[in-house]
């Protein structure tokens, strides 16, 4: 089976790398565990993109709202898919909204969806237009980026952590220009198209005491053009 893959996102372990891709025949998403080491992610300049063949099989007990955790064998990395497949599987995977994508579980005014009755699947993607995003620096720590959303059913989410390995090294190795997120900002606002890929967390419960699967940003992809610096090694 082959997926290509649309979420490479950084981990509490920097050592390790999560990913999640699509298969395009059944136009599933499929998130391989365990999760690869970031070596060797690196060493196959493994990008959003990517297509990886290898046997998936769904474990014997899943949880939801990961649904679309896949034990793998054989992992073979196939080459890059071209933009317009990129974008095509993109596309086929958007929903209007990410409360509608989550199954209309999202409290209103929060980005945590309760523990108690959460969705069937745990990533989406989302569509907006340049102007219904902007990228901020954490207050709390300049090596993370957060995501503001004017969503398109008109809710508004505010400080959504960015998971996105590529916006995550940037960050990292622009922790000292302050200029950082502008440039980024005005990049998404001269291109077309933003497709943002949607995840919940595994389930935590933070010090004021808000439990549930936290709402973060696997993946922003802009079209017809991306951030080089974004998507390289």
């Amino acid at each position: 089976m082959n997926i290509i893959v649309t979420d490479l996102t950084r981990f509490s372990n920097e050592d390790l790398v999560c990913i999640a891709g699509i298969d395009v025949k059944a136009n599933r998403c499929i998130r391989p565990l365990p999760y690869l080491e970031k070596s060797t992610c690196k060493k196959l300049k493994l990008l959003p993109g990517a297509i990886l063949e290898g046997k998936f099989i769904k474990s014997e007990r899943i949880d939801r709202p990961h649904t679309e955790d896949m034990q793998y064998k054989d992992l073979v990395f196939k080459g890059p898919c071209s933009s317009e497949e990129f974008a095509g599987i993109l596309k086929a995977s958007t929903y209007p909204s990410i409360n509608e994508g989550f199954e209309n579980k999202v409290p209103v005014g929060t980005k945590v969806i309760p523990p108690e009755d959460p969705p069937s699947i745990s990533i989406i993607t989302l569509k907006v237009k340049p102007n219904q995003i902007e990228i901020v620096r954490s207050s709390y720590n300049p090596k993370s980026l957060r995501l503001n959303i004017q969503d398109n059913d008109g809710r508004k989410y505010s400080y959504l952590s960015i998971t996105d390995l590529g916006f995550h090294n940037l960050a990292v190795s622009k922790q000292q220009d302050p200029n950082c997120t502008n440039e980024l900002n005005g990049y998404i606002l001269s291109q077309q198209e933003v497709y943002l890929r949607i995840g919940l967390g595994r389930r935590y419960k933070s010090p004021d005491n808000r439990d549930g699967f936290w709402i973060q940003i696997n993946g922003i992809y802009t079209f017809p053009e991306f951030i080089t610096e974004v998507r390289t090694y």
